[in-house]
Order: structure tokens, then C-alpha cells, then sequence
């Protein structure tokens, strides 16, 4: 059975690396789970304005190295959800989460509320899955209004597989003016079991 990520890549599918493809499956029942640990960073600047992101449910507010991390993806309605949890050192834990859903021309774009997505191109580039940010954009009426790039920043995604069973990201967030504003990377076993 096909998915948003096979039929926005196409034939750029079956170049993906096991791990890759494994990240974007779901099982039997709609589901899939990654687990791993993130690097969360950006600087102190930008702490309030992720505050007030965090408040229309987008990104992470709080920095943190090796924070274990667990995706949970499920399929439903022509849309990809996910649930992100981060669990942090001292216990204290964060939800990120999202929807994909298609977008034109083989692009996806990335709800984190009703209104506010993310749209991006994926394409594959060698062994690398990579996501190139097209535009922010604010749905209202059901029509699709750009925001401006200078607002928020630059988005890029780099996934690569670290053997066939784990892969690794690298979200960046790049501001014109104040350079990289936003990062969070780190290293995933791809489609583990809930239980595990």
C-alpha cells in the first residue's frame, strides 16, 4: 500500500535506503513508531519568540543534547500524523505535533494546527532524503495564504540512513537576517514496535 511520502517521491521511492523507507511504512494497523534521541539548540534570542510559537503548537521551546525522543506515526484520511514526545533530563516532557498532508506539485505540506503549516519539497539526492522549505502559509477559508520567509526563516531537512535499521535528521530553521534560529537532530531506530 502506498503512502503521502511514496506518492510525493514517485520513483524516488525505491532509491531510499531501508531505514529511510521504514521511517515513512506503517504497520498492519496504520502505525509506526521511531525512537531515538535529539539535540535540541537555537539561541537565547530566540526563546521568547518559541514561546509564542509553542503557544499555535509549533517546534520545541526548551534546548537539550540527547534528548530520547518518540515518534509516533499514524496514517489516516489521506493525512500523516504525527506525535512526537520528548523526554527531557529532568523528567520534564514536550509534545510536538503534526499533520502532513499533500500539497502541489509532490510537496507536503506540515499542519501543526489547523492554520498554520509548513509547506516543503522532498526529493531524494543520493542516499539522502532532503526536504527543501517552499513556504509558510496561514489556511484560511480553506485557501492557502503565504507568510512571508523573512517572519519566520529558511527550512531544510536532511535524513540519512546510519545502517538499515536507523536513520539520522537534521531540521534546520535559517533566518535571512539572524541566521540559523532553530535546530534539532538526532539518531532514530526506524518502525520499532510500540512496545519496545
Amino acid at each position: 500500500m502506498d503512502n503521502l511520502m511514496q506518492r510525493a517521491l514517485g520513483p524516488g521511492w525505491a532509491q531510499l535506503p531501508l531505514a529511510l523507507q521504514a521511517h515513512y511504512l506503517q504497520g498492519p494497523d496504520g502505525v509506526a513508531v521511531d525512537r531515538g534521541h535529539m539535540d535540541v539548540s537555537y539561541p537565547r534570542f530566540m526563546q521568547p519568540a518559541l514561546s509564542v510559537l509553542r503557544w499555535v503548537g509549533a517546534l520545541v521551546p526548551r534546548r537539550g543534547a540527547q534528548v530520547a525522543t518518540t515518534v509516533l506515526r499514524r496514517a489516516a484520511t489521506g493525512r500523516l500524523h504525527w506525535q512526537r514526545t520528548l523526554t527531557f533530563a529532568d523528567g520534564e516532557v514536550v509534545h510536538f505535533n503534526s499533520a502532513w498532508e499533500p500539497g502541489p506539485h509532490g510537496s507536503v505540506i506540515e499542519f501543526v494546527n489547523p492554520l498554520l503549516g509548513l509547506e516543503m519539497k522532498p526529493f531524494v539526492e543520493g542516499a539522502q532524503l532532503r526536504y527543501e522549505g517552499l513556504r509558510f502559509v496561514l489556511r484560511l477559508g480553506g485557501r492557502l495564504f503565504t507568510l512571508p520567509e523573512w517572519l519566520l526563516g529558511h527550512t531544510t531537512i536532511v535524513e540519512e540512513a546510519v545502517d538499515d535499521t536507523h536513520f539520522r535528521m537534521d531540521f534546520r530553521m535559517t533566518h535571512p537576517v539572524a541566521g540559523e534560529v532553530f535546530r534539532y537532530a538526532g539518531v532514530f531506530a526506524a518502525g520499532v514496535s510500540d512496545s519496545q
